[in-house]
């Protein structure tokens, strides 16, 4: 069995050195980002696995490539609607959306 490095951070570990504990004004600002980041990394990935060019998405779902693209890169936060059409019309999915207290 191979000791353990204790150079090693775990991600959890590293993001609570960097961002602070879970609750704390810094801390909600980077969880906040991270979750457009991954709206946008799940319909690039979505995209890919239908085949599809962010030019032939944005036709489907009557918007720009560019629009797209900075949807994907999280450049620009979509609004609901948008990412309704995005994935049921679009994509031909189904968008889910979950309140946790």
């Amino acid at each position: 069995m191979k000791a353990k490095n204790k150079n090693l951070t775990s991600l959890d570990e590293f993001i609570e050195l960097e961002y602070g504990k879970i609750g704390t004004p810094k801390r909600d600002e980077f969880e906040t980002g991270f979750e457009s980041f991954k709206i946008g990394a799940m319909i690039h990935e979505a995209r890919l696995q239908k085949g599809m060019t962010q030019e032939e998405l944005a036709e489907k779902v009557g918007t720009t490539k560019s629009y797209i693209s900075k949807i994907e890169n999280n450049v620009k936060e979509a609004r609901f609607s948008t990412l309704q059409k995005i994935v049921e019309i679009g994509l031909g999915g189904h968008l889910e959306l979950s309140i946790r207290l």
